[in-house]
């Protein structure tokens, strides 16, 4: 028995050794590119540099690692992309936004993937979503938003994007006046807009991505409301969402439109049909790049928070989406995908 049980550990052994020696020669020379799907110069964009400049010796062979920003129609020109054009051979890592996997249930135009079949590789944070108004707007609390008899001007990406996304489920739940801008290709648009007054406010920004990257707009804008389940310990007296809610109906579509797709509004994934021993080597040295010290040292300098999310939790979710109820699918769908006037 004993030697049996030997020769099992040292077949494991042998094998790993195969493995790590075959990934070694495979990924030397090489170029590990990431997808991002949205604008440089955003939240995205932000931890995907900063991933990238630290994967590399976390992959046997060392390989060197790009970011490209493909950006459009809210993030589908990326996941079309990488679901049917990027080569599955594990040099590709697409960076974008999971909303889109329950947009895909809900009918979105556009939509030339099926999420689920994405080779989920994780997520570095679960994002507690806010909402920021400009001080110029006079609206500095929820209860002034309800009250206030004109729509806020809030800038969007598009439908599957979560500025868009979360400022339609607010809408809806709660009644806020608010006049939705799409067509911003990411956060930074979005920020430039602010400062020039275009726009007057922002809803689905992350408030790890605030503190990093709009140091600028927090001097002039206040987070009204937080869509999660319970307060950031940074934002102890800014209310939640879901505590405004007037009925059941309206706790469920924050909890489902909201809290559920914070979890995976970040992921990274590699195309379908990627092997599955190459996936195991990009999801371990995913993880173990957002353990590495001096990844973490960097992360704390930008300001950028980290909550990592394994591979298996991201796809769970992700695959779960086609499992809601008919009925709530039909609502969120009305919700976020409002016909065309």
């Amino acid at each position: 028995m004993l030697s049996l049980l030997f020769l099992i550990i040292v077949g494991l052994v042998l094998g790993l050794g195969i493995v790590h020696s075959w990934a070694q020669e495979f990924y030397k020379d090489k170029a590990v590119r990431f997808v991002v799907a949205y604008a440089a110069g955003g939240g995205y964009d932000t931890y995907t540099r900063l991933i990238a400049r630290h994967i590399s010796k976390h992959i046997p062979g060392q390989p060197s690692a790009i970011v490209e920003n493909k950006t459009g129609a809210g993030g589908l020109i990326a996941v079309n992309f990488l679901y049917n054009q990027a080569k599955p051979d594990g040099l590709t890592i697409g960076n974008w936004n999971g909303m889109l996997g329950l947009q895909q249930h809900l009918g979105l135009s556009g939509v030339e993937y099926d999420a689920p079949k994405f080779e989920s590789i994780g997520a570095p944070v679960r994002q507690r979503q806010t909402c920021l108004i400009t001080n110029a707007s006079g609206i500095t609390s929820v209860e002034k938003w309800m009250a206030s008899k004109k729509p806020v001007k809030l800038g969007g990406l598009g439908p599957g994007t979560t500025p868009s996304d979360m400022a339609r489920v607010l809408s809806a739940a709660l009644g806020l006046p608010m006049q939705l801008v799409e067509g911003y290709k990411g956060g930074a648009d979005v920020r430039l807009a602010l400062d020039s007054g275009e726009l007057e406010g922002m809803c689905g920004l992350a408030w790890e991505i605030a503190k990093a990257t709009w140091s600028k707009q927090l001097e002039y804008m206040t987070v009204v409301v937080q869509a999660m389940p319970k307060a950031h310990p940074d934002l102890p007296k800014v209310p939640l969402a879901i505590n405004f809610a007037k009925s059941e109906e309206a706790r469920q579509l924050i909890r489902v439109g909201l809290h559920d797709v914070s979890t995976v509004v970040q992921i990274y994934t590699a195309p379908p049909g990627t092997p599955k021993d190459r996936v195991q080597i990009l999801r371990k040295a995913f993880q173990d790049t957002l353990k590495d010290p001096e990844f973490l040292a960097e992360a704390k300098k930008a300001q950028l928070e980290l909550d990592p999310i394994s591979a298996e939790e991201v796809a769970e979710i992700i695959a779960g989406f086609a499992k809601l109820p008919p009925a709530l699918l039909g609502k969120l769908k009305d919700i976020l995908l409002p016909k065309k006037k």
